[in-house]
């Protein structure tokens, strides 16, 4: 079994969102590769006019500049098409998802490789992979009309073919020590719930 996992935290080292991730892989990753990436500690540029000048241009006319900046986005799909499971570490950050997994979906969303539009619209072509987020708050939002992070992250892993999805979620933890007690026992019991 091959696992990727992503971590999408500004913070390379203290992450909740990464400690949380840590620990479903550790629950299902006995005898699995495992393969980390940490978007603090490697950044993925953003889509800029550049990107989508290169992603717009024919393969055998970019540029060796634009080859480049392409073959950066080919690296993180081939590793999300390699992966039998997908970890997400997903903090919410003014009440989305944090630039770093922003700039990660963009560069695997690639139409004709992980998407497709059919006579109905989008087709997903990242199919038969399970997906587990992480999903980490400081304040209280789930099920609440402030949480803007779930729909996009639901609509974004579907529109891609991620469909078999299961969140985790740790929130309050700018709520004080006790809270973030609270939350660390929630989410491991969420976690022993789903990863039976």
């Amino acid at each position: 079994m091959n696992i990727l996992q992503i971590n999408s935290s500004a913070r390379s080292t203290g992450s909740e969102s990464t400690r949380l991730a840590d620990a479903i892989v550790a629950k299902i990753g006995a005898g699995a590769t495992v393969v980390r990436r940490d978007l603090a500690a490697n950044p993925h540029p953003v889509l800029d006019e550049a990107a989508l000048q290169a992603l717009f241009t024919p393969a055998d006319q970019r540029t060796p500049e634009q080859a480049a900046r392409v073959a950066l986005d080919d690296a993180l799909i081939a590793q999300v098409q390699a992966a039998d499971v997908i970890v997400i570490g997903a903090p919410m950050y003014n009440f989305g998802i944090t630039v770093q997994l922003k700039s990660w979906f963009d560069a695997i969303a690639r139409a004709g490789v992980t998407f497709k539009y059919g006579p109905t619209g989008p087709v997903g072509l990242l199919t038969g992979k399970k997906v587990y987020v992480a999903v980490t708050r400081g304040g209280l939002h789930k099920d609440a009309p402030s949480d803007t992070q779930l729909p996009h992250l639901k609509t974004f892993l579907n529109f891609v073919g991620l469909n078999d999805v299961q969140f985790v979620f740790s929130e309050g933890h700018g709520m004080g020590p006790e809270a973030v007690a609270k939350a660390r026992a929630e989410a491991e019991e969420q976690i022993n719930a789903v990863l039976v």
